[in-house]
């Protein structure tokens, strides 16, 4: 066992049983949600986890402490303390740790945890990439090299809009890293089902996911792998509408002069702001459908691994 890793009860009674388990990062509390909304979210997250057959573990850095498994009042810190966690990444865990702080898990840093403590599933919003600019910026989220490493199953409802897909898409195909649409050829752009660009393979239930995953890891191939879940067409809004959104984010952004971590925060704060919140409801409802399907796929892989 790591000495820097805390499994929280549940979790770790769950995984010696063999049974299902989803991991939850902890920087869509502290950086992705203004409060109560985050901690509202959270919890519910995880109740929908419950409600479809798996165990919940949310993962952040508490006292220089991994944890994977948070109680209600750990996530209730993180949701008060917001934007004064620092946001983890790979690079940031030896100081944060050593030092005794804490910080919210990105994409990245839960997928480490994640592997540590043997999870192997897990659900998010969407996922970090290749920014708009990064032929100039090189600005280009870690969660994509992680991607590339560690073997974890990540289901989200694509890459952030705010990126330049293309090119992240491109960066994935690279790694080796799989692009898997859920019912879907499209990749889909987090706020909305439309993006233009087609996956790799399109997958159409939980069982062929988790096969496909399986097969991964009993082929010994090195990384994860990346599902994407479009937002429910009830709450997807309009690619037009929400893209002249993005791009008054992001040209205020470049005035500004917000760059590297803080960029992804401060633009989906501003792009509520300019939505009049429907984002924010966008963005609750998509992790709350990527809780779902990332619940039966995880129950479906303990029964592959049980074989």
């Amino acid at each position: 066992m790591n000495k820097h890793l805390e499994i929280s009860p549940e979790v770790s009674k769950a995984l010696q049983e063999g049974k299902p388990v989803v991991a939850l990062e902890s920087t869509i509390i502290s950086h992705g949600m203004p409060y109560p909304q985050n901690v509202q979210t959270a919890l519910s997250v995880e109740q929908t986890i419950r409600d479809n057959g798996a165990v919940p573990a949310t993962i952040a850095i508490i006292g220089g402490k991994l944890k994977a498994g948070c109680t209600p009042e750990e996530i209730e810190y993180l949701g008060k303390k917001g934007q004064a966690v620092t946001k983890a990444s790979r690079r940031d865990l030896p100081v944060i740790v050593a030092r005794g702080e804490d910080g919210a898990t990105t994409v990245a840093t839960t997928m480490i945890i994640a592997a540590m403590a043997g999870i192997r599933v897990f659900a998010t919003g969407g996922i970090g990439g290749v920014h708009r600019g990064a032929e100039t910026t090189m600005d280009i989220s870690a969660d994509l090299e992680e991607l590339a490493q560690t073997p974890v199953m990540v289901i989200c409802a694509g890459a952030k809009s705010i990126l330049d897909l293309g090119l992240t898409l491109e960066y994935l195909e690279t790694k080796g890293v799989p692009v898997i649409g859920y019912g879907t050829e499209e990749l889909p752009a987090f706020y909305t089902r439309k993006s233009g660009f087609k996956v790799d393979y399109r997958l159409d239930t939980p069982e062929e996911l988790a096969a496909a995953f399986q097969a991964k890891v009993e082929m010994g191939l090195q990384g994860g792998m990346l599902v994407t879940n479009p937002i429910p067409e009830q709450y997807s809004m309009d690619a037009d509408y929400i893209n002249a959104a993005i791009d008054r984010a992001i040209a205020k952004s470049r005035e500004l002069g917000i760059k590297g971590k803080e960029t992804t925060p401060f633009l989906l704060a501003e792009i509520k702001d300019i939505t009049d919140g429907h984002s924010l409801e966008a963005n609750i409802e998509l992790v709350l459908n990527n809780a779902r399907l990332a619940a039966h796929t995880a129950a479906c892989l303990a029964k592959c691994s049980g074989k």
